[in-house]
């Protein structure tokens, strides 16, 4: 540790690839139950 109050280049570059891998699963899975939702509301109401 050298006592930085800002996070070092790598740890920032590690934390961008954790956000976009997030994103990447989340929005889709997201759009999917969106999609779920929306389908199964027209089946049981008709």
């Amino acid at each position: 540790m050298t006592g930085e109050s800002s996070p070092s280049q790598p740890e920032r570059s590690r934390r961008a690839l954790i956000a976009f891998s997030w994103l990447w699963v989340g929005l889709p899975l997201a759009y999917g139950l969106y999609e779920l939702v929306r389908k199964a509301t027209q089946l049981f109401t008709g």
